[in-house]
């Protein structure tokens, strides 16, 4: 790989860090959540995208190279990911290699988490090899709640939207119904083989008939798949401790990044639920419109007839956006839940009433910290056996997030626990997840028996 000794303009970061068209590009997706980003890669398909799926963790020395190491560890991971692919694509293509071909995917924030900057650093990598310059970078935001912009022509745009967060749902759901069964399955792996084909099945029908929006075939075919996976459970099998993970969303998501978290805490004895992405999405657009009310409000003290329509009109609009996105995460819950007792997703509204009553936090505070807070505390209320914040080390919001919850968790005796990652191997890892798992137990035991006097 040739670096180059051109110093990129600070111009690059507008205009090849963007929301262009990828159509006729191959579209390069990281990988996150074990089904999320497969099936967002199927939604782009469904609209002619050549979108695909990259391997993960396998560039982290790449990354790593080519970082300080300030940044957190999303970022190093990320960038590996996208170097690695583009590394291995040259040297199949050989001669015929041709930048232009591809685009990057990689969404961003808005706020003070480091997130927002992934892509403009990422952008400034890229650019030092001379055969990487020409590949953009394309994006979504949390600015605009995530709008689709014009990653699509226009007339695929809105249908593309609606389909991708429908599919990331499903996800969520397909994430849900293997926490719930792989614990008790009866045979060891059962779960994990079924849902890997469960997932290509459902790939598939986005691909066939996700332009369409027909949303209900899809909704049929994850209340199967709950079904059968409900089978592999073993009735002679206990419940276990129920617990819950939080924090920042790349890292509770991507296993190789947290060390199979999820499943070292089935190992020592849990069942686990983690934050979905659902959660953070319907988060956004919460949050979107709290500053348009906000805004709307001042445009009308202002006496600003024309402003205060215009801020109306948006601010209506977020509203039947966030309904929709409520209505379509109900239904596929609902699949599921006919079949298979899965654990529900938190209301976002839910969590600011909870603020709101007890003065624990605000979401005007900003970032993330607020819906792990709020949605570790949703999990205390219902039935939770022990709470993990999972976050890069360093990360400011699940920082805050922390020095919140332990005091509270404390004071309502259930076992908390952080679990900070940078890459590195904790040599005490496994003693601190056996002996927290072991405090869920005695919780979990405590509160049937607490249940049945």
């Amino acid at each position: 790989m040739a670096v180059s000794n051109d110093r990129p303009a600070f111009e690059r970061m507008s205009e090849s860090v963007k929301q262009s068209d990828v159509s006729g590009r191959t579209l390069l997706i990281p990988r996150m959540a074990p089904f999320a980003s497969h099936v967002l890669a199927a939604a782009f398909r469904a609209f002619g995208v050549n979108a695909e799926v990259m391997e993960t963790y396998k560039g982290l020395t790449l990354g790593k190279e080519f970082t300080s190491g300030k940044e957190c560890f999303p970022c190093q991971v990320t960038l590996g990911d996208v170097l690695y692919h583009l590394q291995k694509e040259k040297q199949r293509a050989g001669s015929a290699f041709s930048p232009g071909r591809y685009a990057y995917f990689l969404p961003d924030a808005d706020g003070p988490c480091r997130f927002g900057m992934y892509n403009k650093m990422q952008r400034l990598v890229l650019d030092r090899f001379e055969e990487f310059r020409e590949i953009p970078i394309a994006y979504l935001s949390t600015s605009d709640g995530y709008a689709t912009g014009e990653l699509l022509p226009a007339k695929h745009a809105s249908l593309f939207r609606r389909l991708s967060f429908v599919a990331v749902i499903i996800a969520d759901v397909m994430d849900r119904i293997v926490w719930r069964v792989r614990p008790y399955e009866w045979r060891t792996g059962i779960t994990d083989e079924f849902m890997e084909k469960a997932l290509a099945a459902l790939m598939s029908a986005i691909e066939s008939v996700g332009a369409s929006l027909d949303f209900h075939r899809l909704f049929r075919m994850l209340g199967d798949i709950a079904e059968t996976a409900r089978s592999f459970i073993d009735p002679h099998k206990p419940r276990r401790p129920l617990i819950g993970i939080v924090g920042e969303i790349y890292l509770r998501s991507h296993t190789d990044s947290n060390q199979n978290i999820v499943r070292e805490l089935e190992r020592f004895g849990g069942e686990v639920v983690n934050a979905s992405m659902g959660e953070w999405i319907n988060f956004v657009s919460y949050e979107r419109k709290r500053k348009l009310a906000r805004r709307l409000k001042s445009a009308c003290i202002a006496a600003d007839p024309a402003e205060s329509w215009r801020l109306f009109q948006q601010w209506t609009a977020q509203r039947i956006e966030e309904f929709y996105q409520v209505w379509r995460q109900g239904q596929a819950f609902r699949a599921a839940l006919q079949r298979l007792d899965i654990q529900p997703d938190h209301s976002i509204r839910a969590i600011e009433r909870r603020f709101d009553r007890d003065r624990l936090f605000s979401f005007d505070i900003g970032t993330e910290a607020g819906l792990s807070i709020g949605g570790a505390l949703e999990h205390a209320c219902h039935g939770i056996d022990g709470i993990v914040n999972v976050f890069p080390f360093t990360c400011m919001p699940s920082t805050v997030c922390a020095a919140i919850l332990k005091p509270l968790l404390h004071e309502m005796k259930i076992p908390y626990i952080d679990a900070p990652y940078d890459g590195a191997i904790q040599p005490n890892r496994e003693t601190a997840l056996r002996t927290f798992v072991y405090q869920a137990r005695q919780h979990f035991e405590s509160r049937l028996a607490g249940r049945k006097r």
